[in-house]
């Protein structure tokens, strides 16, 4: 049982309710408006959907007297529920932050040096469209690539498509989700998308391994997860430090880091060994549970023990607590998995459990989720790129089912199998976001044309050819938002005030572009309001509607499998033994292998996210950072006393490579184990525009100069890298 067992779901809510009391009611407005502010003398309420994160919350912004002052959660929108997390709550320091792109930028000195001068929009763009005709007319169009992150980014991969390139991937595949969602694929034949199909709100026993629920703050997810800790389901957190989720733990498992694959078959063994799986289910959508209990028979939780350092008759605990409790069991996939290397077979271990105790299409587990079709206009069909995509996805990669960022990065240098000559980059900080900066770096040194869409000046818009200036998702339309979910629904993005200084939507960025390469023929809409409002009438809603509205939901599909389902792998089956991997080459069940010991005096570099940032997207955030400012280094009380460090002392931190970190304050805990130290990531930014987040904290992304690459889909494993600490004299 852990040690926080006995706080109670109130003391769980003051994580949000605090920081959103903090953040909202016209807390960025106070950087615009002034003391003497006149009477409010006109009011209006809109509706649109949030960008500070990707869960999409549904929002019901307060605008007064043209003013942004309040930011809420839209009652009716399924995500949302009406309430906000705290990031959304406070957007208001987005929309008003002073450090603003406020106009295009050209480059005149050299890369990296962050000389720029203004431009107007045409000369930016005719810039852009030359650039991109000439690496058309001398290397083919397959030499742009796009780098996005975000909804708006849609519009530029339309662009992309119709200029003949295939080489458009989001960083958050490689480097974040892409693991689980091939795990689960091979396991259930389908992915668990983006919001995850986890039936939370109907569990009896929700896992947690690695999985920060709490201070992620996936808003829905978090609501369910408070009302599940409430109705008294049972909470296993297993992780390396006692994180928020752990303090609400009926068992705290504080694993050795690397070992979370040796645990999951010490739990398939038991729930196997001692017939606690669900028989039925297994027996009716199952294929290969005989060769899995062959290949698992040795994986018992003493073996396990000595390995993870949990003892063996906790792990029987838990196992026999989810035979007890199945199938109303979720073993959740998590969102950051990319850590080792081994991230598929690890994700692909917890769809075999979740299959083993029938919770896949069962109350309490994953339900199934039902989307909603919005036709497209009719366009000219895309021309055939005369090459295949550069990033290996596919040929080094053979399950990668989405372009790979760091490959895109990769075979720009080494021109294997081809280099890209021009990157646009979308609403996505590659110089943070992508392992080894040093390789983005050098990767970018090697281009003909870098183009940054972004709002705020960060890193990689420092080593842009052209700044474009993006509005705020609070000033701009978007694409409609088809949410695949327990109710399929439909959303709009609609601006709530008129975009400041020079900025546009990237909507029309992408408009003007095309127009000016003659593709417009792909954009047949005079403005975003007629493209919006002919999507909606295919489906029998207008543009006026939903912008009254904001979001509709739809008749939900059935929720929960019915006898004879067919599953979409090759078996038509859950597969526990995988024909497929077996074929590749690989393990068909998963099976555990050591990763790197940290070297002498080193410990394991972790990190993850704050309930009140998202990652470094929100550092320069005024009203945000005006509660959590910078990041700290977590390290274990007992090895800092060791080494002479207090609470609030200025670390360095050095890595195996050499490379050393900002200064970064020192919070000695007992919450953290002895052989890794972690720190929340997306701080210590160095781009001179960033006036408020400029050397606050360190950047672990600087740090992780090594990753350990997944063999089945090409994610980037980044729990690899060791440091060492030194004291600030």
């Amino acid at each position: 049982m852990s040690l926080g067992r006995h706080l109670g779901r109130r003391q769980f809510l003051k994580i949000a309710g605090a920081a959103t009391t903090a953040a909202g009611l016209g807390a960025g407005a106070r950087f615009l408006r002034p003391p003497e502010a006149p009477a409010v003398s006109e009011s209006r309420r809109v509706p649109t959907f949030c960008e500070l994160c990707f869960w999409k919350c549904g929002v019901v912004a307060t605008v007064e007297n043209g003013v942004l002052t309040r930011l809420e959660g839209h009652p009716e929108h399924p995500l949302a529920r009406g309430r906000l997390c705290p990031r959304g709550n406070g957007a208001t320091g987005l929309l008003y932050d002073p450090d603003r792109l406020k106009r295009p930028l050209i480059r005149e000195g050299p890369r990296g040096r962050e000389r720029f001068r203004e431009a107007s929009w045409d000369e930016a763009l005719d810039y852009v469209a030359q650039k991109m005709r000439e690496i058309k007319r001398t290397y083919g169009p397959e030499a742009m690539a796009l780098f996005t992150h975000g909804h708006g980014g849609s519009f530029f991969a339309h662009l992309l498509k119709a200029y003949g390139s295939p080489n458009i991937a989001a960083p958050s595949y490689a480097q974040c989700r892409g693991p689980r969602e091939v795990g689960f694929q091979l396991t259930f034949g389908t992915g668990v998308g983006s919001p995850e199909n986890t039936d939370i709100a109907n569990t009896r026993m929700l896992v947690l391994v690695g999985s920060h629920l709490g201070e992620n703050m996936h808003n829905t997810q978090v609501q369910e997860f408070a009302e599940a800790i409430r109705r008294g389901a049972r909470i296993v957190v297993v992780d390396p430090r006692f994180s928020t989720a752990a303090s609400k733990a009926h068992w705290y498992l504080p694993i050795k880091p690397g070992t979370d694959l040796a645990l999951l078959l010490a739990w398939i063994h038991v729930l196997i060994e001692e017939e606690l799986y669900d028989r039925d289910y297994v027996e009716r959508f199952g294929f290969g549970f005989d060769k899995l209990k062959e290949i698992t028979a040795s994986d018992t939780p003493e073996w396990a023990a000595a390995i993870t350092e949990i003892p063996a008759e906790t792990i029987r605990a838990v196992a026999r607590e989810m035979g007890r409790q199945k199938p109303a069991v979720l073993i959740h996939p998590g969102r950051h998995v990319t850590w080792y290397g081994d991230d598929t077979q690890r994700s692909r271990a917890i769809a075999i459990l979740n299959g083993l105790l029938g919770s896949w299409g069962r109350p309490g587990g994953f339900y199934l989720p039902s989307g909603v079709s919005v036709p497209k206009p009719s366009v000219p069909e895309y021309p055939k790129p005369a090459r295949p995509p550069a990033d290996g996805s596919g040929l080094h990669y053979p399950l990668a089912d989405e372009l790979l960022a760091s490959g895109l990065c990769e075979a720009t240098i080494t021109g294997a199998p081809y280099s890209a000559k021009g990157w646009i980059v979308y609403g996505t900080n590659l110089i943070q976001s992508l392992p080894n900066p040093a390789q983005t770096i050098e990767a970018i040194n090697r281009l003909e044309l870098l183009v940054v869409v972004d709002v705020l000046p960060v890193e990689i818009a420092g080593y842009a050819d052209v700044v474009l200036p993006e509005c705020t998702y609070l000033e701009r339309y978007d694409d409609l938002y088809a949410a695949s979910f327990r109710e399929p629904f439909l959303a709009l993005r609609q601006p709530v005030v008129e975009p400041m200084y020079e900025s546009r939507p990237g909507w029309w960025m992408a408009r003007e572009l095309a127009r000016r390469l003659g593709l417009e023929a792909y954009f047949p809409w005079k403005n975003i309001e007629e493209y919006l409002d002919g999507r909606l009438r295919a489906v029998n809603l207008t543009l006026e509607e939903m912008k009254q509205r904001g979001v509709v939901s739809f008749a939900a599909g059935e929720l929960y499998l019915q006898p004879g389902h067919r599953f979409d792998t090759p078996t038509g089956k859950i597969e526990f033994y995988s024909p497929l991997l077996a074929e590749l080459g690989v393990d068909a069940v998963p099976r555990y292998r050591p990763v790197a010991e940290p070297p002498p005096d080193h410990f394991r570099l972790l990190f993850g996210r704050s309930p009140l940032h998202t990652f470094g997207r929100t550092a320069n955030n005024r009203v945000l950072g005006s509660l959590v400012a910078e990041n700290e280094l977590w390290i274990n009380d007992k090895v800092a006393a060791r080494l002479g460090i207090r609470h609030g002392d200025k670390l360095r931190l050095v890595n195996q490579d050499g490379v050393r970190s900002n200064p970064v304050r020192a919070r000695p805990t007992r919450r953290i184990r002895p052989d890794a130290v972690y720190m929340v990531h997306g701080f210590g930014h160095t781009a001179a525009g960033l006036r408020f987040a400029r050397r606050r904290g360190a950047d672990d992304a600087a740090l992780v100069t090594r990753y350990a690459v997944d063999p089945l889909m090409g994610g980037t494993g980044m729990f690899v890298n060791f440091v060492r600490l030194e004291k600030e004299a």
